[in-house]
């Protein structure tokens, strides 16, 4: 028999007692073991994946290299422990434990332990062919890391005549990288290859790095269908849209509940007009930008003190106008809202996106075009295409083009966008070259309209105007002297605690009042009077829907920013004849009546006509809602302006043999215009229909604005294009010693006097504005719906 020490057996006797929470242990070592080895190994997969730098790879291998060590030093003690397990087995089964009282375990007890022995030498095992394979993983790793660290280091800017700005960009890259953290959150870090990177891949001044990771192209999954556009027959949630926090805000919600049942009759009554035509749904984003506190948000805090109310009257319609014709909406206020939205990446604005942008259309302003510029890097001129400006005053050509108003003295802080002319669009349709959007004003129903005329005072007028500045003009005594002899003058005039010392004690000045109370307040009046500012407002066309007249002063000569402050800078030569060159226009007697304010004999009879004429309500269709759906549904579905094909081309050479294909216009059957050739073969696509086009020649004193009108149609300078030919000169009568390509807002033309033909090098040049006394302009006109002047015939 053998014996065995009793210090001996106390050991073994623990040892089995504790075997239980040995094999706790034991799993938590595998278990860490486990977790180690998949973020280790991991590690190795992830950092190879598109798009990260070599830096990244060696980052992570390094990580790994560090835990080589400590997968040998589990390794090593899991080994140990099985050793000491295998002492006190052996020690064990020399024992006799079936004999006496010290036989309380029975032998099968132990046979748990026995295969305990064998799983922890298994592990220890699998620790130690894992730290081998992972050794040379890791090596591998290392020497890929070697070579793509000497790649980096051996990065040459690419000489291809593919990319010429390549050497430019990667040297102002060398000295700027640092101005703005977004380089940094592309990956830049200061090296060559992090340059060539971001150039080729971010942006696209560099070709693609041969050795960079790239998986294969996969084809693109076919484009869903776009879903179509519904009417809307709720406006609930586009109040939700809009939001809260602002004055603005809140006077653009209220004014869409006001007209809300009008806009939803209106919406059935072009559905049934379009006849279940199909309509793309877009997805639009409408950023306004004056409202947005890094503009200044001058208009919240004048909303309730009588400030200009014209753009957010307009902005409110455009709004409930998109939401209607059934397109997905985004509101934005804020530059912070904006950026989320575009997807902007951190920094100071130099980078492009960091995703494609959302959005099919983008409605907003000047300061938001100004904020998006600042923000989007290259992003703004690859999508600017998508881009409407909201722009009362309108945008002409000569103003928008960066290099011609940069050479000719046209450049002011509005212009020089390089726009399409017609992506800017007016609240009146006073500039052809740009897209007419508009507004709406209340429309009576008969029953209305019986009331008003019954109720009207033949005595009793209107200023228009709630500033206090208004009544500051010059030579305001005389004829209102003369008005007050006929008439009691009613002001909105605001205030907050004492009457405005600017208004004349015998005017009845209401202080400044709900749309509501205005609205009644106009129609009890006969007359609503301007004083010459603010120009081109809604007001005086929400008057004429009342039933009141308008008068107004005549302007000699016309204000332009040639001679008056408030033109001054504006993107436009328009010369304005009258606060509301509109009214005058499309309106007229005698609903608008135009006088000289310095003529007292003049004004005064005009007084006493227009008291005793009678006049219905009146609202030209354009400004209903039926019209604006009108209009906007058909921008939405025909104008496109990032296609190539809606993009102008520009001639490439002065010889007119190399040109285009001959004219496809015919004389007219009186010989004094062109018109499309009844004959012409295959009619190009184009928006308006070609079949519109007429070409007229204007005389040296006017524009092709005015020379269209004289004709009863409209100037349309996207027909621009087909009359810029040669030939065409020639099928007019028009002699010609020179034919030049010239870049000049004012061609295609002919300076008759020496015979000389000038046509238009610049497509962004085409414009229906400016004259020179020196040339003829050939103008290209159309005809245009009744009631609508922004669509022809045929364009809905």
């Amino acid at each position: 028999m053998i014996t065995v020490n009793a210090d001996g057996k106390i050991m073994v006797r623990r040892c089995l007692v504790t075997l239980r929470p040995f094999r706790i242990f034991v799993l938590g070592i595998g278990f860490f073991t486990l977790c180690f080895l998949m973020t280790s190994l991991g590690g190795q997969f992830s950092a190879k994946r598109l798009g990260d730098s070599p830096f990244t790879i060696r980052t992570e291998v390094m990580g790994a290299l560090e835990s080589r060590g400590v997968l040998r030093r589990m390794s090593d003690m899991l080994e140990m422990l099985m050793k000491r397990m295998d002492i006190l087995a052996r020690l064990e089964n020399s024992t006799e434990f079936h004999r006496g009282d010290e036989a309380r375990f029975p032998l099968d007890r132990f046979q748990p332990a026995a295969g305990l022995m064998e799983r922890i030498q298994a592990i220890a095992q699998n620790v130690s062919d894992i730290a081998i394979k992972v050794d040379q993983i890791l090596r591998n790793s290392l020497l890929n890391g070697k070579v793509m660290e000497g790649r980096r280091d051996q990065c040459e800017v690419p000489r291809d005549p593919k990319y010429p700005d390549c050497a430019g960009k990667v040297e102002w890259m060398r000295a700027r990288w640092t101005s703005d953290p977004c380089y940094a959150f592309f990956g830049v870090d200061g090296t060559e290859c992090s340059f060539l990177i971001y150039l080729s891949e971010v942006e696209w001044f560099c070709p693609p790095l041969p050795w960079r990771n790239r998986t294969v192209a996969v084809p693109s999954p076919p484009v869903p269908p776009r879903a179509q556009a519904a009417f809307r027959r709720d406006l609930a949630r586009l109040l939700e849209l809009i939001g809260t926090g602002k004055e603005s805000l809140s006077f653009m919600k209220k004014r869409i509940r006001h007209l809300a049942q009008q806009w939803l009759r209106a919406a059935r009554r072009l559905e049934q007009k379009l006849a279940g035509r199909h309509r793309d749904q877009k997805h639009i984003l409408i950023h306004i930008g004056f409202l947005t506190e890094e503009s200044g948000d001058v208009f919240s805090p004048r909303v309730l003190k009588g400030g200009p109310l014209g753009e957010m009257v307009q902005w409110a319609d455009i709004l409930a106008a998109l939401f209607v014709l059934g397109h997905s909406l985004r509101v934005t206020v804020s530059l912070k809202e904006l950026q989320s939205h575009l997807g902007v990446p951190p920094g100071r604005g130099n980078c492009p996106l960091t995703s494609p942008l959302p959005f099919d259309l983008i409605y907003t302003d000047y300061h938001g075009l100004q904020q998006m510029k600042q923000h989007m890097g290259l992003s703004f001129k690859k999508y600017r295409c998508r881009v409407r400006v909201i722009d009362t005053f309108g945008t002409e050509p000569a103003y928008n083009h960066e290099e011609y108003a940069t050479l000719r003295g046209y450049r002011t802080n509005w212009g020089y966008w390089n726009l399409q002319p017609a992506q800017f669009m007016t609240m009146f349709p006073h500039t052809p070259d740009n897209s007419f959007m508009g507004f709406v004003s209340e429309e009576l129903n008969q029953t209305e309209r019986q009331l008003i005329k019954a109720s009207k005072v033949s005595s009793m007028a209107v200023v228009y105007g709630k500033e206090a500045s208004i009544w500051k003009v010059q030579g305001k005594e005389k004829f209102l002297a003369i008005l007050n002899k006929y008439m009691e003058i009613h002001g909105t005039v605001y205030y907050e605690t004492q009457r405005p010392p600017e208004v004349p004690a015998f005017v009845k000045n209401h202080g400044l009042l709900p749309q509501h109370e205005f609205q009644q307040l106009l129609r009890k009046a006969k007359l609503f009077i301007g004083f010459g500012f603010p120009y081109e407002g809604p007001a005086p066309l929400e008057a004429i829907a009342n039933g009141c007249v308008f008068l107004q002063a005549r302007f000699n000569p016309p204000h332009s920013s040639l001679n008056h402050e408030f033109f001054r800078g504006k993107p436009t030569s328009r010369e304005v004849s009258s606060q509301h060159p509109y009214a005058e226009d499309f309106i007229g007697k005698p609903h608008v009546w135009t006088v000289d304010y310095n003529n007292s004999e003049v004004f005064e009879a005009a007084i006493k006509t227009i008291m005793r004429t009678q006049v219905d309500p009146y609202l030209p269709y354009e400004y209903t809602c039926e019209g604006m759906l009108e209009r906007i549904h058909a921008y939405i579905q025909h104008q496109d302006f990032c296609t190539t094909s809606s993009l102008l081309p520009s001639p490439k050479t002065k010889s007119p043999a190399m040109q285009s294909p001959p004219s496809l216009l015919a004389l007219s059957p009186n010989a004094t215009h062109l018109v499309w050739s009844p004959s012409a073969g295959r009619v190009p696509q184009a928006w308006p229909p070609v079949a519109s086009l007429q070409v007229w020649v204007s005389e040296p004193q006017h524009t092709c604005t005015e020379t269209c009108r004289r004709h009863g149609l409209v100037c349309e300078p996207t027909f621009f294009r087909f009359l810029n030919k040669e030939e065409v000169f020639l099928q007019l009568s028009i002699a010609c010693d020179s034919t030049e390509y010239e870049m000049n807002h004012l061609y295609p033309a002919v300076a008759e006097n020496v015979h000389e033909c000038y046509l238009q090098k610049e497509p962004l040049l085409f414009s229906c504005a400016g004259y020179n006394t020196k040339y003829r302009r050939l103008c290209p006109c159309r005809d245009f719906r009744h009631g609508q002047v922004a669509l022809c015939r045929d364009c809905l």
